[in-house]
């Protein structure tokens, strides 16, 4: 299957985040920090995770290095002090150094990083990192779907 396999979860991947992308299109920076759950995430702080998430489980985990973070870590979960540029400019290079990974690495490789509990022991090689990454990022873009529906009454956003 080789890179039949990769070019499938590959294109997958890249449909829920042009999803994520499309659901935040033409937000400015007040919307894009605005909170409606009362959780107090923000569309900006879950686009961040994602792009934490991609470094995570690409580098940290399947490599067992990533870059140092040109900033902290924030104490409060999915919300940002970054503005939308830097944190899509994150998100955005996270995401084309896991492509480069992606296609520089055979499916079957095994992570150097171990990612604890239960999910790290279901990451078991390059295959299963990639279907994590697409469920994380397809289960946020259902919150940021619901959020944006919530903000301002907008559905059915996305290629998908």
């Amino acid at each position: 299957m080789g890179e039949g396999e990769k070019a499938a979860l590959s294109m997958f991947l890249d449909a829920q985040r042009g999803v994520v992308s499309a659901i935040l299109e033409g937000l400015d920076e007040d919307a894009l920090t605005t909170s409606v759950l009362p959780s107090g995430w923000t569309p900006l702080g879950l686009v961040e995770h994602l792009g934490y998430a991609e470094r995570h489980w690409f580098q940290e985990i399947l490599h067992g290095r990533a870059d140092p973070l040109p900033w902290p870590d924030d104490p409060a979960p999915l919300t940002t002090p970054r503005s939308s540029a830097e944190v899509f400019a994150f998100y955005r290079d996270q995401c084309e150094r896991s492509d480069a990974v992606l296609a520089d690495t055979p499916l079957d490789t095994r992570p150097v990083g171990r990612h604890p509990g239960a999910l790290g022991d279901e990451t078991t090689d390059l295959r299963r990192i990639v279907l994590h990454v697409i469920e994380e990022t397809a289960r946020h873009a259902g919150h940021l779907d619901a959020w944006r529906e919530l903000f301002d009454g907008k559905t059915g956003l996305g290629p998908r």
